[in-house]
């Protein structure tokens, strides 16, 4: 029964993971949308420490491209991995999540969309996740190229969703313990980040 609602795109707060990907200082410059991109990522971010859901970042070639930007609060984070390859299915990553126990559904955000989002996605759903791509919290230097990496992204089975989308399917139910503390979080709308209709 749990198989069939990940199925359907539901997503169990306990057999859910959280993938931010290398939102980084130095990428600030050259991304479109990127401080509302943040602003979204950040109150994902919170939501998901409230509702007690495990993070795992990555930070492509920190050395050179610096750390995760200072406005996101990643504290709560199982680890912050430095990166080569785009995606972030590294081995020690997968491992981790597998002593995690019985995730299903990743929940995948940040940059670039086209590239190691993208890539990271496809791994992940060859290993059997039902994967959520948060459009809102997302980003390329081009938008044609974060649109046209959506359309991709669906065509292979993922789910292209928001930060809201994200929060209140994990939240369920305004009983919820959480419910208050959350509803601060989403008092605000989100941030433009110029979507599409059609997403």
């Amino acid at each position: 029964m749990v198989r069939q609602l990940s199925r359907l795109g539901y997503l169990e707060p306990h057999r859910t993971l959280f993938l931010l990907c290398d939102i980084q200082e130095k990428f600030r410059p050259a991304m479109k949308y990127f401080e509302p991109m943040v602003k979204n990522t950040n109150k994902l971010l919170n939501a998901g420490k409230t509702l007690k859901i495990p993070l795992i970042a990555t930070e492509q070639y920190p050395e050179k491209l610096g750390r995760l930007v200072k406005e996101l609060d990643v504290s709560h984070a199982c680890g912050v991995f430095p990166k080569t390859q785009f995606s972030m299915a590294l081995p020690e990553i997968m491992s981790k999540i597998n002593e995690m126990g019985k995730l299903e559904s990743i929940v995948l955000f940040g940059l670039e969309t086209h590239v190691c989002v993208e890539q990271t996605a496809a791994d992940f759903v060859s290993h059997g996740f039902n994967v959520h791509v948060v459009a809102d919290c997302c980003a390329s230097r081009l938008i044609e190229d974060r649109n046209l990496a959506f359309d991709r992204l669906r065509k292979i089975g993922c789910y292209i969703t928001t930060s809201e989308t994200v929060i209140f399917k994990l939240l369920r139910d305004k009983n919820h313990p959480a419910f208050n503390e959350i509803r601060k979080l989403v008092s605000e709308p989100s941030a433009d980040v110029g979507l599409l209709a059609k997403l």
